[in-house]
C-alpha cells in the first residue's frame, strides 16, 4: 500500500516545514513540521508536538512558569503550547541566533551569555545534546544552579538516559524523558495518517501496546 505518511524529528522539521504544498494547525505559526500526511497526491504538513507535550506532563500537577533550553522547532512549539495553558515560558538558547521568534512573540528569551537563573516550575530541555554525544544543554555551572531552582524536568530525548537526566535525577527531581510526549504525539499522527477514522483513543490503546514490548 502507497505511504500515508510520515514523523519528521530534529533537526528536520523546519526543512520540512518548507517542502509541504499546504501547512496546518499549530504548524502555520511556528513554521516547523513534525508529521506528513499524503492527501489527494498533495503533501500536508502539522505539528502534534505541542499538543503531545501537554498531554504528557500532565502528570506533574499544575505548571506556571517553564524555562525551555534550545530555540529550534520543537522549542517553538512547546513555548506556544505551553503559553496557551496560561503558563509563563522563558527560552534560553546558546546564541542570539534563533531567539528572534520567541522575541516577536514576546516571549522572554535570552542567550547564554545575557542569562541570569530565576526559578521555574520547570525545566525542558529541546536541545540534541546528549543525543549522539555526552554534551549538556548549558554549561554545567549554570545547570547545577538552574536544578536548585526548578521543582521537575523533561528531556524530549527518548531511549537513552542523557547527561542532562543524570545531573536531574542526582538532584531527586521528579523528571520524564521524551517517551511520553512520543506516544502522545504519535498517537495524534496516526490519527491524521489514519484521515480520522478511528478514535483517538482506540489509537492510544493499540500504540500503548507496542510501547510495552
Amino acid at each position: 500500500k502507497a505511504l500515508q505518511g510520515a514523523n519528521v524529528t530534529v533537526p528536520h522539521k523546519e526543512s520540512a516545514y518548507e517542502q509541504c504544498d499546504e501547512v496546518r494547525g499549530i504548524a502555520q505559526t511556528i513554521k516547523a513540521v513534525n508529521t506528513l500526511v499524503i492527501e489527494n497526491g498533495r503533501l500536508i504538513g502539522y505539528n502534534t508536538d505541542a499538543d503531545g507535550f501537554i498531554h504528557a506532563i500532565e502528570s506533574f500537577g499544575p505548571i506556571r512558569s517553564a524555562l525551555i533550553l534550545g530555540a529550534g522547532g520543537t522549542a517553538r512549539a512547546l513555548s506556544v503550547a505551553l503559553r496557551s495553558k496560561g503558563i509563563d515560558v522563558t527560552v534560553l538558547n546558546r546564541s542570539e541566533g534563533r531567539l528572534e521568534y520567541f522575541k516577536n512573540e514576546g516571549i522572554a528569551s535570552y542567550a547564554w551569555e545575557n542569562f541570569t537563573p530565576d526559578a521555574y516550575d520547570m525545566i525542558i530541555n529541546t536541545t540534541s545534546a546528549g543525543l549522539s554525544d555526552n554534551e549538556l544543554p548549558v554549561p554545567a555551572a549554570m545547570l547545577k544552579e538552574l536544578l536548585t531552582r526548578t521543582k521537575a524536568a523533561v528531556d524530549v530525548i527518548y531511549g537513552k538516559e542523557t547527561p542532562f537526566l543524570r545531573e536531574v535525577k542526582e538532584r531527586c527531581l521528579p523528571y520524564k524523558d521524551g517517551s511520553d510526549m512520543l506516544l502522545s504525539q504519535g498517537v495524534l499522527a496516526n490519527y491524521l495518517f489514519l484521515h480520522r477514522r478511528y478514535p483517538i483513543d482506540q489509537i492510544e490503546s493499540a500504540m500503548r501496546q507496542s510501547f510495552l514490548y
